[in-house]
């Protein structure tokens, strides 16, 4: 599991931010506090892997509290996301340099928060009992943290893009075309393009599966 910091001036914000956090596989709050005082404190007790960090907090700025943690750590400390109101591009700018993982404007979605968050789990998972990586594997790293959900191209729907990628998400293992398309009730053609789409988004990986004969099956696992 990976352990979030929920750090927000706003109760009721902060509320919404860890039951959104709580809902995604893979991840779980480990505490919520209101100061930037209390996040460094936190941090040091709970020892996150991320934080959740606002921008404007009653004390300390969140910029104060990325600069503070990057200063004393020992490159051991946690990843940051930033969700913020702030869209000044110094606030931005400062944030990027200070290593955020992501810059999240508020109000957001709860999908857009699953996104980059499975985003983030992929690119943890890709370094997790690694010792070193090669440059492709780099390379794979920072589009998994950077990309954000692509154009869907002609022809493709955003209603049936969710619901092909919520069948990914519930599968435990990775699925062919005709198996996915099974699942929703499309035809594996069309099921098969969405796919595709996904693994060109940085979504999806696709593994070829050889059998005793015949072209290799395509099968498809999700990765946000």
């Amino acid at each position: 599991m990976i352990r979030v910091l929920v750090v927000d001036d706003d109760f009721m914000v902060a509320r919404v931010h860890r039951g959104f956090v709580d809902r995604i596989p893979g991840f779980t709050t480990v505490g919520v506090v209101h100061t930037g005082a209390d996040a460094l404190t936190r941090i040091e007790e709970l020892r996150p892997d991320l934080v959740l960090l606002d921008i404007y907090l009653p004390d300390l700025s969140g910029l104060e509290v990325l600069r503070r943690l990057r200063e004393t750590g020992d490159g051991e400390g946690p990843d940051v996301l930033a969700v913020t109101a702030a869209r000044d591009v110094s606030t931005v700018r400062t944030a990027l340099h200070g290593g955020v993982v992501h810059y999240v404007l508020k109000p957001f979605t709860f999908d857009v928060l699953r996104d980059r968050l499975e985003r983030y789990a992929a690119a943890y998972g890709r370094l997790a009992g690694s010792t070193d990586v090669d440059q492709a594997g780099v390379d794979d790293l920072f589009v998994a943290l950077r990309t954000t959900n692509a154009p869907l191209p002609k022809g493709l729907t955003a209603d049936t893009s969710a619901l092909i990628a919520e069948a990914m998400r519930a599968s435990d293992a990775d699925l062919s075309a005709s198996e996915c398309a099974e699942r929703i009730g499309l035809s594996r053609v069309s099921t098969r393009r969405y796919l595709e789409h996904f693994v060109t988004a940085g979504k999806a990986e696709v593994r070829l599966r050889y059998g005793s004969a015949g072209r290799p099956q395509r099968r498809y696992r999700w990765i946000g």
